[in-house]
């Protein structure tokens, strides 16, 4: 079965949704993120997926008092993402309590520094955050639009031993219109030694069952499980 795993979103330490990566269109919810990733461990989900948006706007992570909290629950994973330019900033997530870090901006920018890091930290805590917008990569938090396609950034980074990236199809980010099938099949093809999590435009459990039909093996939900279009109990019905 596909591996689900749920979004956290944060701004000023509390749990938000964007529409298509726009700051202007925030949704804010009530649920603190440690006890929205306690409901997701304790439903199974030990993989979470944090994105730091005032980081990722800074250029530096800025939330990462509300990662060590979410980290020091029992048995949790959580990759995290949002403002990781330095080497710095890299260690610091890690200190703070992350299993894997999420690498957008830098990937494109400094990609010697992404390659250096890979060989450092290796493939399986390093990801590749890849947001994409008509076919070119997006960075500093989908504000900026650059000249590079995810299959771009794959072939540069595999020599160094990438193995995991995340994609994320900003026309569909938090729009409930269903995921970009086509384009997620076909880098999984494409690339068959790299893991390609789904993001982006979940809207329904229908959608998560045929990506799994599909043969995708990761798929990250965020508002669709905020909203209850998707429920906790509907999750734990597809692990049974």
């Amino acid at each position: 079965m596909i591996e689900i795993i749920p979004a956290i979103d944060l701004i000023d330490g509390k749990c938000v949704r964007l529409s298509q990566g726009d700051y202007d269109q925030c949704t804010r919810y009530d649920a603190s993120p440690v006890d929205m990733a306690k409901r997701f461990l304790d439903s199974g989900l030990r993989r979470v997926h944090v994105v730091d948006l005032d980081g990722a706007k800074a250029s530096s992570p800025a939330n990462l008092l509300t990662l060590e909290q979410i980290a020091s629950l029992s048995g949790i994973e959580v990759e995290w993402g949002g403002g990781i330019k330095t080497d710095q900033a890299l260690r610091d997530t890690f200190n703070a309590g992350a299993t894997y870090a999420i690498i957008g901006s830098i990937a494109v920018r400094q990609p010697d520094k992404m390659a250096e890091w890979l060989r450092t930290y290796s493939g399986s805590r390093l990801i590749l955050g890849a947001d994409v917008r008509d076919g070119k990569v997006s960075v500093a938090g989908w504000l900026e639009d650059s000249s590079a396609t995810i299959e771009d950034l794959v072939n540069q980074f595999k020599p160094a031993g990438l193995s995991q990236a995340i994609c994320t199809d900003i026309s569909k980010d938090g729009m409930l219109q269903g995921p970009a099938f086509d384009m997620y099949t076909r880098l999984q093809d494409q690339f068959p030694e790299v893991v390609f999590t789904v993001s982006g435009g979940i809207s329904s459990l229908g959608d998560i069952i045929r990506l799994n039909e599909l043969g995708l093996k990761r798929v990250i939900t965020g508002k669709a499980l905020y909203e209850n279009r998707i429920t906790l109990k509907d999750i734990e019905k597809l692990y049974i």
